[in-house]
Parts: C-alpha cells; sequence; structure tokens
C-alpha cells in the first residue's frame, strides 16, 4: 500500500517584539526557548499515530520568527522529523526568517539541515512603512538578505508583501513590487492587510491615528500586483500567491487541496481528512501537557456539509479549482447537481468559469471580491444532498 503523503508545520512563537498587525501567535518572552526543541520533539513522539502510513512531503517552520531559534535547536527538530516519520528524498523544506536575522554562517546551517526553500518577511520595500508596521529592518537590509540567501545557494526564495496600508500609494506599491520582482526570487505572497482586533494596529484604528485603506485604492494596488507579476512572468494561483513556472509553494498548496498535515508548537492546527485539531493558544499550556503525557489539542470532526464548504472555500480561489467529478465522488451525485444548478448562472455571467467541462473556476481577477461569491455556494447544514 502506497503512503499517504502529509505535511508538517512547526510553529515557533518568539519574536523580539510584536508587531502592530500581527494576529499570529508569537510571544517577547524567551524563557522556555532553550527547551523548546526538546517539547516540540517530544510532541512528535506522543503525535506519531496521527499518520502511521504517511510520508512527510513537506516540512515549514513558521512563526513568530523561526530565525530567533538557535541552530542547533532546530537541526534537532529537523533529525527527529527524519528519525520519527518517512520523508520523501524530494521534500519541500522551508524555513520562515526575518531579513534582518540572517547572516552567511546562518545560511549555511540552514542549506546544512536540508532546508531548500526560504520565506521571507518582508512586507514592504518602503523604510516608511516599514517603520509603521514595527518591522526591524529595512528595504535595503531586506534585499541584502536575499542576495545573501542567493549566493549561499537558495534558488527557491519567497517573500511576502503587505498591500493595503494605511497612507500607502499606488506609487509606493509599484515601488515595492519593482524593487521586489528585481531581487529575482521565485516566489511572492503579497496580502491585503487585515485589521485584527488583537492587535496594535486595531487600536490605532479605533483610537483615530490610523486611517485604513479607502477600497478604491486597495483595488488599484491588487490590479497593479497582478499586472506586474504577470509582466514578470509569475503565475497568479492562488488569492495571494504568486510563483514562477514550477515554483508554487508545495507545503501550502496542500492545505488549499485537503491534504492532511500535523501541526506542532502551541497555536498549530493539524487536519487527518476527516477533523482539525489545534493546540493550545499558550505556551506554557502547551508544554505543560506534553509534560505529562496529555498534549493539550482541542479537536473537530467535521461533517460533510463542512467539508463540501471547505472544498469550495480553499479551491475556488486557486488555479486547481473545483472538480464537479471530484465532488460526486467525495459527496455523492445530488451534491454536484445542486453546484452545477448554483453555478450556471454565474458561469453565464463570467463571474466563474468552466475548464475541461469539469472544473469550475473563479477568473483571478474576481478573488478580491470573491467572498461573496463563496457565501452564495456554500451548502447549508440540513439534508442537501450531500452524503
Amino acid at each position: 500500500m502506497p503512503l499517504q503523503p502529509i505535511s508538517i508545520y512547526v510553529h515557533v512563537p518568539f519574536c523580539r517584539s510584536k508587531c502592530a498587525y500581527c494576529d499570529f501567535y508569537s510571544i517577547a518572552n524567551h524563557d522556555l526557548m532553550s527547551d523548546y526543541a526538546a517539547l516540540v520533539i517530544d510532541e512528535m513522539r506522543q503525535r506519531r499515530g496521527f499518520a502511521p502510513s504517511a510520508q512527510v512531503c513537506t516540512v515549514y517552520v513558521g512563526g513568530g520568527t523561526p530565525s530567533l531559534l538557535p541552530p542547533e535547536q532546530l537541526a534537532l527538530v529537523v533529525d527527529a522529523v527524519r528519525a520519527e516519520f518517512t520523508v520523501h528524498p524530494n521534500a519541500e523544506l522551508t524555513l520562515e526568517a526575518n531579513p534582518d536575522d540572517l547572516h552567511p554562517a546562518l545560511l549555511s546551517s540552514y542549506r546544512a539541515m536540508g532546508f531548500n526553500r526560504l520565506s521571507l518577511g518582508v512586507q514592504s520595500m518602503d523604510d516608511g512603512e516599514l517603520a509603521a508596521l514595527g518591522r526591524r529592518h529595512t528595504a535595503q537590509r531586506a534585499a541584502e538578505a536575499v542576495r545573501m540567501a542567493q549566493r549561499k545557494g537558495f534558488d527557491n526564495i519567497s517573500i511576502d508583501l503587505i498591500y493595503g496600508l494605511p497612507d500607502s500609494t499606488t506609487a509606493t506599491w509599484r515601488h515595492t513590487l519593482e524593487a521586489a520582482l528585481q531581487l529575482g526570487v521565485q516566489h511572492l505572497s503579497c496580502y491585503h492587510l487585515t485589521v485584527e482586533e488583537r492587535t496594535r494596529l486595531h487600536q490605532q484604528v479605533r483610537r483615530g491615528q490610523v486611517q485604513p485603506v479607502a477600497e478604491e485604492q486597495s483595488v488599484a494596488q491588487f490590479e497593479l500586483l497582478r499586472q506586474l507579476t504577470a509582466q514578470a512572468g509569475f503565475e497568479h494561483y492562488e488569492i495571494s500567491n504568486f510563483a514562477l513556472p514550477g515554483m508554487e509553494s508545495r507545503h501550502n498548496s496542500g492545505y488549499w487541496l485537503n491534504r492532511p498535515y500535523l501541526g506542532l508548537g502551541p497555536a498549530a492546527h493539524s487536519y487527518d481528512g476527516r477533523s482539525r485539531q489545534w493546540n493550545s493558544r499558550s505556551l506554557r499550556l502547551w508544554a505543560n501537557g506534553l509534560r505529562c503525557g496529555q498534549p493539550a489539542v482541542e479537536r473537530e470532526v467535521l461533517s460533510p456539509t463542512d467539508m463540501y464548504n471547505e472544498m469550495l472555500l480553499t479551491r475556488l480561489r486557486t488555479k486547481w479549482g473545483v472538480s464537479l467529478a471530484e465532488v460526486e465522488l467525495r459527496f455523492g451525485k445530488e451534491a454536484r447537481q445542486r453546484l452545477q444548478g448554483q453555478a450556471t448562472p454565474l458561469l453565464r455571467s463570467g463571474v466563474l468559469v468552466l475548464r475541461n467541462a469539469d472544473v469550475l473556476l473563479i477568473p483571478p481577477a474576481g478573488y478580491l471580491t470573491s467572498d461573496a461569491l463563496l457565501v452564495e455556494l456554500f451548502a447549508d447544514n440540513g439534508p442537501l444532498g450531500i452524503s
């Protein structure tokens, strides 16, 4: 029997300081950093039964700021993955890093561990915007970090950028995009700024200290993003992601294609095909649970309706779309007929397109306003022919 492909995500929650916009679980207290690798390895062993007949195809170390973790600890975690799981010989190993943490010796150690992909949190190539976001690096330092990584042999580099920033203009966004594309990276993850409730940015907006960008400015920046990346040969393969041919993030693509993944570390999520699980959003509670042999994991079993809606949500905003044949295979003939009926007027209007008489897609130009369309297609809980 072939091994089931899975992904592993390792969350490293430590940061030097909290960025104004960030809602990911991260802490500036580093008291448990020296024990962190041992704790992750302990969780790995306690949860080994999550996927007993699996082959790890991607590993992603995110945060937080993974580049703050001492390299010897990170090496222990990577070695443990190889010891505890069957790892594909061509597995994608991604490490998130902040540009100002990187130096030649550190990059060499990452290469020696087997990391073959870097994801750099650049966010902007404008120093004023970086300062407003609370980032520690400058635009020049970000460019230097990319070039340094390239000299050390990394030929699969992604950088994160944010558009829709307060006070941003089409001109500042153009400058960021052109500067980023000139670096010769293979992948861009470009996110519209979201004002999350638990962030310092949300407090600033509530006090009137910061004004969110106007909707028409966001749309203009999104269109410029699509235009410049297309001119540079990038494919818009997911709402926020752009890649040169063949350089899509295999790890993130697994999320959108509903493949199983195991999340390790506080606040990390897992998915086994039937349920979602998530770890405590507290480093100490997570650590205490492991020490007691009772990982602090909550679990939600997904109903067929949940899985159907998630399939629409994750795939329609990608280049892979939703296969009507797969809908029928997974959820039954009535579910396929229901989706076809809902899609018919949307296909006529051009909001949806049909590829090869089977795959429903939202054209990339419509990604930014796709939420309302997805809600129209979602199934309600109840007897709607989904088995």
